[in-house]
């Protein structure tokens, strides 16, 4: 299989991709065309198809498909330039060659994660862990399947647990260095900061907003589910009950990146701090990954405010 990743301009392609979105636009001349976003599991391309001849055949987003046609270079980036276009039988590819996934073992990470649900303590923090990740099959499955974001971070399958598992990580190190922050709380609120992530973007191939995404968002979707599985919980204490929630709605740190609250608790900082650090990592290293050897300055870059540019190797 020809990777996108691996594409050059110039090269005649002739490969079955997932075609993520299709839009009918017209040109300034008022010729229509279809503009693509195409993907397999190491990227996405921008795909054109100029000409809507015969050789076209019918098919919607997120219908795999076999193309025909050009690499070409649009504004630094590659685009293909596509001649010939049918939808794909289901004998012809395989499903997995078109999902992005983690580099880590997915099955790995979660076993470590468990390792720090069996470290909790405190009964009632540790009884509403282990409903969720330890006897809730449905939410095992999809947790261990979702992304963590549509495109900014962590957009592949095994995402949501591979940044779940290093905000848990980065917090169990503040403890070791600030004492004062209650351990179970803070590494449970890690854990539990993201799932209604699960609610708020669908699974791959399509990996987008729902309609709760889109109307709620994963901050109160997420503490929905704790409220609902806590009331399972007999003696659940209030105020713990309230501290944790305080933790989720508080861990994007500011109003203006979707928190109803700020921060007023140590542990609350410390996890706000945790999921910001490796969310702006991520967000470097998938910037550096995608970008030629050669370049280094990337350019400016929306979510992390700064013109961006690679360190230099040492001769």
């Amino acid at each position: 299989m020809r990777y996108i990743k691996d594409f050059k301009e110039g090269e005649m392609i002739s490969e079955i991709y997932l075609c993520k979105t299709k839009q009918a636009l017209k040109t300034k001349a008022g010729k229509n065309y279809y503009s693509l976003l195409l993907q397999d599991k190491t990227g996405t391309v921008d795909a054109k198809i100029w000409e809507l001849n015969p050789g076209i055949g019918h098919f919607e987003p997120l219908d795999f498909i076999k193309i025909e046609g050009q690499v070409t270079s649009f504004q630094g980036a590659h685009q293909l330039n596509i001649r010939r276009v049918r939808k794909a039988q289901d004998m012809e590819y395989t499903a997995s060659d078109y999902m992005p996934v983690s580099k880590y073992d997915i099955d790995g990470m979660y076993k470590e994660l468990l390792g720090y649900v069996n470290k909790i303590s405190e009964p009632h923090l540790r009884s509403l862990a282990e409903s969720f990740f330890v006897k809730d099959t449905k939410f095992i499955q999809s947790f261990k399947s979702h992304s963590a974001a549509k495109s900014v971070h962590h957009g592949f399958v095994g995402g949501l647990l591979e940044h779940t598992l290093s905000v848990v990580k980065l917090c169990d190190f503040y403890t070791t260095r600030y004492p004062m922050l209650n351990k179970d709380l803070l590494i449970a609120s890690a854990m539990f900061h993201d799932i209604g992530k699960t609610k708020e973007l669908s699974l791959f191939p399509e990996n987008d907003y729902t309609d709760a995404g889109q109307l709620i968002g994963h901050i109160v979707i997420g503490v929905e589910m704790l409220h609902d599985r806590i009331k399972e919980i007999p003696g659940f204490p209030e105020i713990l009950e309230n501290e944790l929630k305080h933790c989720i709605v508080a861990h994007h740190g500011v109003l203006e990146y979707g928190s109803p609250k700020k921060p007023a608790l140590m542990e609350a900082m410390a996890l706000n701090l945790a999921d910001n650090t490796d969310a702006k990592m991520q967000t470097m290293t998938e910037l550096f990954n995608d970008t030629p050897d050669n370049l280094e300055w990337i350019g400016f870059n929306r979510i992390l405010d700064s013109n961006i540019r690679k360190t230099s190797k040492s001769k």
